[in-house]
């Protein structure tokens, strides 16, 4: 073992011999020692072979270099200890460890002399240095103390004993040289290997370092997601086939003052007021469950090559108001509803049509029902609609491309589910992603979407009419809009960046606001700018949605999108994105729920876009602050304007309409106790202040919601 030990310590230093054993030819003439025309004998003699061979364009080393381990008699190291090859002039000590290193040693053979501190000096006679060798050594001395010792001889003693000098290595790699060493046929197969079927069922043993403690080796159990379980996707079903289970449970409950109208039949007798008790409770239990089969790699770096995937969900929510007429167009369907949906989130074949070379570049197609987000926030397009999406990616996944075309299905009214019925909406987007775009760590994109609402008459699953909107002249009419878009996301320096623009042209046939033919011209802009200090981001960001200023001219301004669901200042924790304020008096919405648009549609999953509004200004300012590991806390401030109110004054009959809508604030919570997806709390507060504009439409009233979602996984 100790001489283990010894061994391994000489190893390590020798590569700082290695680095360091370059020598002049100038100081290796100076030196000019002498031959010795004695070969050392085979016990002292441990040399390499020749080397036959080296690797082109590299030079012999001239120098060589010695190294060794000084130990007494008890196989304690001596530090301190004078070292030198005799007739060169340099000088070492060893090290408190007893190591020391002669360096730049010109080749021949030399007489080692060793001078203990205040002992004898010994002579090791014969010490060969070979040109491109560190000699590894190790010396055994019987060092007294001084006051033991008779005076120095004039001439060294012998260094005598067994085992007092040994040769550990020759090494003939001086200046880190590589040598390409003679071909040596290798062992068979079977004398190194052991053949196993496959690497995912290797037996693991059942060791346990600290009893009930800690346990190195987990065997794994089907219920247990974190370590290898096959319902995971950790070891193959058959061959390289895979499959993995994902479960889900989402509990959503939300608290919110809203404004409403107190209706034809009020709930309460004796309501005189327009505006009724916009107090509303709602609460939703949705389970998803996803079959994942895959034929490939499980690694992130390869792409399957076929996938089936399969995710059926059922939601289950209850709603309790404080009017009539809000669950239902009938005053005696009363204040609450429950309802229940069965659907199917995910269905989808995907098969790899190609692979472009050895870097995992590939075309893949997908077809059936399968989510996509169409940018980086979700400005235009995010959704779970049947369809056809030929993507890949180029020049080893620096650029990322999507070819889609969707058949949107109806949506179920109060889960958000997808339901069985086609809905006469064609969807298709092309889109590419570059990634460094002209800067390190900036991903752009460019897209383009195009959207065909077939238009028909639709009930939504409370009775209340969405299609055509029910307002001006209720026809049904098709809508042709064009969408081109430059997005990016990424940072510049320290500066994180988010930006987007959208143009949107096209056709609506009958424009229920302009009662004739619209051409459609639009825009959208936002950026947002933030930087994080430690745990602690803080950002600033701006949003424009086109408003007409003009209803009844032919030429639609407003700014409406396809299937919004925008994560951007604020995103699900703001009021107004998250809230769906109806416009009272009418059968259309300021804004649906989870878009912060004001595009007065009927609804924005079974309603049409409506290019007739009045846009929006937005102006935010929020933290993110990590307080732990496990906690995120989220705030944001954002200042609402209409920019245009031209389409409410015209709809509502009402002049004087100011731009402001109010002031945003919320704060929210994300809380990840076991730093997994596995157990997420997400919760919050929001509240919007009306400003003039919204209180010349509505009331003074502060609007409010508290609300929570609690996410298991498996």
């Amino acid at each position: 073992m100790k001489h283990t030990l010894r061994c391994c310590a000489l190893y390590g230093a020798a590569a700082a011999a290695l680095l360091a054993a370059t020598a002049s030819v100038a100081l290796a003439q100076a030196s000019n020692p002498p031959s010795d025309p004695q070969q050392p004998t085979d016990t002292q003699e441990q040399r390499s072979p020749p080397v036959p061979v080296r690797i082109p364009q590299q030079q012999a080393p001239k120098t060589g270099a010695l190294q060794g381990l000084l130990l007494d008699d008890n196989g304690r190291s001596l530090p301190g200890v004078q070292v030198q090859l005799s007739p060169a002039p340099p000088i070492v000590e060893s090290a408190g460890d007893g190591v020391f290193r002669l360096l730049h040693v010109a080749p021949g053979t030399y007489d080692l002399l060793l001078t203990p501190p205040g002992g004898v000096t010994v002579r090791q006679s014969g010490v060969r240095i070979a040109a491109g060798e560190v000699l590894s050594i190790e010396v055994h001395l019987n060092a007294q103390p001084a006051a033991f010792v008779a005076p120095v001889p004039q001439t060294p003693m012998e260094l005598t004993g067994d085992g007092a000098y040994r040769e550990l290595s020759r090494r003939p790699d001086s200046e880190g040289l590589i040598i390409a060493p003679e071909f040596q046929s290798l062992p068979p197969e079977t004398a190194v290997s052991e053949s196993r079927p496959d690497r995912w069922d290797a037996e693991m043993p059942d060791y346990h370092r600290y009893p009930g403690m800690e346990v190195p080796y987990v065997l794994g159990h089907w219920y247990d997601p974190f370590n290898r379980n096959r319902l995971k996707g950790d070891k193959p079903l058959f061959g390289r086939t895979f499959f993995s289970f994902t479960g889900d449970s989402i509990t959503s409950v939300d608290g919110r003052r809203v404004p409403v109208t107190s209706g034809a039949s009020t709930a309460q007798p004796g309501e005189t007021g327009f505006f009724g008790r916009g107090g509303q409770f709602f609460i939703a239990q949705t389970f998803r469950a996803t079959f994942d089969m895959f034929h490939g790699d499980t690694t992130a770096f390869r792409p399957v090559d076929w996938r089936i995937r399969i995710t059926p969900a059922a939601n289950l929510n209850y709603l309790a108001v404080r009017e009539n007429g809000i669950v239902n167009p009938s005053v005696t369907a009363g204040t609450t509803r429950f309802d229940d949906r069965v659907s199917l989130q995910e269905a989808f074949g995907e098969v790899k049509l190609h692979d472009f070379g050895p870097n995992y570049d590939f075309a893949n197609v997908r077809v059936g029902i399968q989510q996509f987000v169409s940018d980086f926030r979700g400005f235009i397009f995010a959704d779970e609609q049947p369809g056809v999406r030929l993507f890949g990616d180029l020049r080893s996944n620096g650029i990322q491309w999507n070819l889609a075309a969707f058949d949107l299905l109806e949506k179920d009214t109060n889960s958000g589910l997808n339901t069985f019925h086609r809905r006469g909406r064609e969807v298709a987007i092309a889109n590419v992603y570059l990634q460094d775009f002209f800067i390190k760590g900036y991903t752009t994109q460019f897209s383009y979407h195009f959207v065909r609402d077939n238009g028909d008459t639709h009930y939504d699953d409370n009775g209340f009419l969405v299609r055509p909107a029910p307002v001006g002249n209720a026809v049904p009419h098709r809508i042709d809009t064009d969408y081109a878009g430059w997005t990016g996301d990424g940072h510049v320096g320290r500066t994180n960046i988010t930006h987007a623009f959208y143009e949107a042209w096209g056709t609506d046939r009958y424009n229920q606001l302009a009662s004739r033919r619209n051409d459609i011209n639009a825009q959208l802009a936002a950026v947002e700018l933030s930087r994080d200090y430690d745990w602690l981001r803080f950002r600033v960001s701006a949003l424009y949605a086109s408003g007409d200023d003009s209803p009844r001219d032919g030429t639609a301004r407003g700014f409406s999108s396809i299937v919004d669901a925008e994560s951007f200042a604020g995103g699900e924790f703001s009021f107004f994105n998250r809230e769906g304020i109806r416009l009272t008096g009418t059968g259309v919405a300021l804004n649906a729920g989870d878009s912060f648009l004001p595009d007065l549609r009927s609804s924005k999953d079974e309603g049409q876009s409506n290019f007739n509004n009045p846009g929006l200004y937005l102006y935010n300012a929020g933290a993110d602050a990590k307080l732990l590991p496990t906690l995120k806390l989220t705030a944001n401030v954002n200042f609402l304007q209409f920019a245009r109110t031209q389409p409410l004054i015209f709809l509502l009959q009402q002049n004087g309409i100011h731009r402001t809508i109010g002031t945003d604030t919320s704060l929210g919570a994300v809380w990840r106790p076991f730093l997994s997806d596995n157990f997420v709390v997400v919760g919050g507060a929001a509240a919007l202040v009306p400003g003039p504009g919204f209180r010349d439409i509505y009331t003074a009233q502060t609007l409010f919601s508290l609300f929570a979602t609690v996410r298991f996984q498996f």
